[in-house]
């Protein structure tokens, strides 16, 4: 018998809270959601021998037994499961499923695992908050709706075993559509014309001034006859314009902001933001990291005074209280922050450790001073030109903030603010008359719109009032994880352009290359996901609606409020989007994404693109029911290669293959392309060729080392071989030894040695393996 007893979801969360807690209080962990008893593996520690509440059983009714025995046992039963609907919603399912009474049941929420934080709470226990748990109930059974619905849709009209998704389907759709106007740009050029200029700095010294010209040029013959302007111009300073400026640190971290910065300054993936976050919280280094909020409480922002005063003194100090501008920022009351400021560094992984001193510094930034700048502008006039050129440049007087913490952008490699004084302009004064050392003119482009990073896609979503931080990181990994979506780099193409260089009275015209659109970790459509958004689009414009999907968010959050009764809103929805559904089924069209590209120069057959059952393909010729027919040929489409975009001349090429490369010991050696990419083939073996070969140009010299390099890997996996039994190999695995034998594969106990292994041993490890489990399926 115990006084009280804390459920909270997770081990680790555990083990932090118990350290705050004093006698009579046991703490334990769900260890997963009560209400996904059918979808997943949940438990408390019932097997582990120093501290028996924190070994996860697959056993559910074990665990909820064990669950209720415990609860049962105490006096007092605290639910102190998050604070955001999520966490409402398994507490509620908590004492749902072990019959709590009333009476004995306390909700406790924190958004940070502190002792203070965790006393306050138990101090001042509420009931479960109903209206949070219907808001969370609301949208898990409209996603559920939307994703169970649809998808058999997708199944009969598209492909087999895809899926939609209220926000995933939406979030593919922003990235489909960025692809088109990025396919659909058109780049145009200008020349962009810089003068440099020698003028005395402060001490006397000469220096370099670079001055930008007001206008630009449309073609270089404009560019040539204003350069031979200023081969005889004089210019003078017209004017020279000083302005105090200053930059204001950003706000303490959201969820969606951390995702963004983190990927920006350190590569992290929106889930691995999120998965280092949990462990950051759940030890009790950070507050809770699902939040809209950008407030910080008056502890935080009292002990952030006291640590910017002692490492930079009271001139850094800022006092700032932010309010949140996210539409329907939810439940959670506080930005992301350290539990303690005062520490700057913690213990943990390299990961923990940088993520943490990206938030303290961010969070004490927000709390500094404004760095103080002056910006300086001058403007050159042209004795025989109307055009005028313009410096312009930046001194930093005071740091301010920028002393701990400089926020990233999506642009970063665009030009700097010159926040280090690296554009210092010289004293000048009006009339000033200045010497022009040389002027370039250069032919610059029109950007195209950018790919969408992991963190560029969260904040558009955000922007557009999709989702919320809870759903973030799993929608991304969901749609990368559905092949509708891939994280490419491109290596970027080759661009020629321009530049005229007016020195020492003499023009000169030079064509310079460089690399334009290479790009990392950008976010694009794949085929399938092109196709199956396209098909959404026109059966399902409502759910695929910007606005829609994000007014449901708006009613969720009514719901959460007590405004909205959250059957009635579900039931307002589905009636309309169930009649959608039947309609898809019965009228709409089957959907592969078809195009056909023209006829094949040797037989005169249609040449098409299109989606089947193992991805993009080019097919020659057409499918006929007629007896003798002849079959239509096929061969699969090779990377960087697309429906949209491909060619006929692109499509003959693909059916080139198989390629004949000659012989090797008397056999045949082919190149080829299959359903898992391009391979050779030799003896009736196969040979994997990686990206750094292209099947369509690799020689019979390469395709021969590969052969061999295979048959030595094979060579060292084989461990023993038995005469008695041909098909009974003890073979070296990715994961260890194992016995191989008819075609299926037996793993081999970790205490028995794989190379003493007898063949009565290897027979006797057949027999008394368990039967392998049934694969599951789709139900028909």
């Amino acid at each position: 018998m115990h006084e009280n007893l804390v459920i909270v979801e997770s081990p680790a969360k555990a083990k932090t809270i118990e350290k705050f807690l004093g006698k009579g209080f046991v703490v334990t962990s769900s260890m997963g959601h009560i209400r996904d008893l059918e979808k997943k593996d949940f438990g408390i520690d019932i097997e582990n021998k120093f501290n028996p509440r924190y070994i996860v059983s697959p056993d559910k009714k074990k665990v909820v037994a064990e669950l209720k025995k415990l609860a049962k046992g105490a006096e007092m039963v605290w639910l102190a499961s998050d604070e955001d609907r999520e966490g409402e919603a398994i507490a509620w399912h908590l004492k749902e499923v072990l019959k709590l009474k009333p009476e004995n049941t306390k909700r406790i929420v924190f958004h940070e695992i502190t002792k203070e934080a965790i006393t306050r709470a138990v101090e001042n226990p509420r009931s479960i908050d109903v209206n949070l748990v219907n808001a969370q109930q609301a949208r898990r059974v409209l996603d559920r709706i939307v994703g169970f619905e649809v998808s058999p849709v997708l199944w009969k009209k598209v492909e087999p075993s895809l899926s939609a998704g209220r926000v995933q389907s939406v979030a593919v759709r922003l990235i489909v559509e960025r692809e088109r106007e990025i396919r659909n740009f058109k780049s145009e050029s200008w020349f962009r014309v810089n003068g440099f200029f020698l003028a005395p700095d402060k001490n006397g010294k000469i220096i370099e001034l670079k001055a930008e010209l007001s206008k630009k040029f449309k073609t270089w013959e404009e560019a040539n006859t204003f350069l031979e302007k200023c081969k005889t111009a004089e210019f003078n300073v017209d004017d020279v314009v000083k302005k105090p400026g200053k930059r204001s640190p950003a706000a303490p971290f959201t969820t969606s902001t951390l995702q963004q910065e983190a990927s920006r300054k350190m590569g992290f993936s929106v889930s691995q933001t999120m998965a280092v976050a949990q462990k950051l919280y759940e030890s009790g280094k950070i507050t809770y990291m699902r939040t809209d909020s950008v407030n910080l409480s008056g502890l935080a922002i009292n002990t952030a005074k006291q640590k910017i005063t002692s490492l930079h003194g009271e001139k850094y100090v800022k006092i700032r209280k932010y309010k949140t501008k996210a539409k329907g920022a939810q439940e959670a009351h506080e930005a992301i922050r350290p539990t303690y400021m005062d520490t700057e560094s913690v213990a943990g992984t390299s990961q923990e450790q940088r993520l943490y001193e990206l938030i303290w510094k961010r969070t004490i930034a927000s709390q500094m001073a404004d760095a103080k700048l002056e910006k300086t502008t001058v403007s050159i006039s042209i004795s025989n030109a109307a055009e005028k050129f313009v410096a312009s440049g930046e001194v930093l007087i005071f740091d301010g903030f920028l002393r701990v913490y400089i926020e990233s952008t999506d642009e970063e490699n665009s030009n700097g603010t010159g926040l280090n004084g690296q554009a210092i302009i010289p004293p000048l004064k009006t009339n000033d008359k200045l010497q022009l050392t040389s002027a370039v003119a250069t032919e610059r482009f029109s950007q195209r719109p950018a790919r969408y990073t992991e963190a560029s896609l969260v904040k558009r979503l955000e922007e557009l009032g999709i989702g919320r931080p809870s759903t973030y990181a799993p929608t991304i990994t969901t749609i990368q994880n559905r092949n509708y979506v891939v994280k490419e780099e491109r290596t970027g193409d080759e661009r020629k352009y321009i530049v005229l260089s007016l020195k020492n009275n003499e023009i000169t015209k030079q064509t310079k290359s460089e690399i334009t659109g290479a790009e990392k970790n950008k976010l694009s459509p794949t085929d399938i996901g092109t196709v199956v958004n396209d098909f959404l689009v026109d059966n399902f414009d409502l759910i695929m609606d910007y606005n829609f999907t994000a007014s449901v968010e708006a009613e969720f959050d009514d719901i959460a409020d007590g405004k909205k009764v959250w059957n009635e809103m579900l039931d307002k929805f589905y009636k309309p989007f169930h009649g959608r559904v039947e309609n898809a089924l019965k009228n709409a069209e089957r959907s592969n994404g078809e195009r056909i590209l023209g006829e094949d120069p040797k037989t005169g057959k249609p040449v098409s693109v299109k989606i089947g059952r193992y991805g993009p393909f080019a097919q020659i010729g057409v499918v006929s029911d007629e007896e003798g027919a002849e079959k239509p040929t096929f061969a699969s489409l090779r990377g960087g290669l697309n429906l949209e975009t491909i060619t006929l001349e692109e499509a003959l090429e693909l059916f080139k293959l198989p390629r004949d490369l000659g012989e090797y010991e008397d056999k045949k050696v082919v190149v080829a392309i299959g359903r898992f990419g391009p391979y050779v083939r030799h003896d009736s073996k196969f040979v994997s060729l990686n990206k750094d070969y292209d099947p369509f140009t690799v020689e019979l010299e390469t395709a021969i080392e590969l052969i061999e390099a295979k048959r030595e890997k094979d060579r060292k996996a084989i461990i023993s071989v038995f005469d008695e039994e041909p098909e009974l190999r003890v073979l070296n695995g990715r994961w260890g030894p194992y016995i191989s034998y008819k075609k299926k594969n037996y793993k081999i106990p970790k205490t028995t040695k794989a190379e003493e292994l007898k063949l009565d041993d290897c027979l006797k490890i057949i027999k008394e393996a368990p039967e392998p489990k049934p694969r599951r399926g789709r139900k028909k």
